[in-house]
């Protein structure tokens, strides 16, 4: 066996393994706070930059 064959192997592996430990609901519930994190973050911003406009 050589060494490249071992780390191939081992990296399909743990890849496998990794990906056996998503769902979906997981993954989707990600995706949805980062796109509410975001929309929070620009509404802040420039909520902030129109109260610092005034003064």
């Amino acid at each position: 066996m050589k060494w490249n064959d071992i780390r191939i192997g081992t990296i399909g592996g743990t890849l496998c393994s990794i990906w056996v430990s998503f769902s979906f609901g997981d993954v989707l519930q990600t995706v949805l706070m980062a796109a509410l994190g975001t929309v929070v973050s620009y509404a802040t911003s420039r909520i902030l930059r129109k109260i610092s406009n005034r003064k």
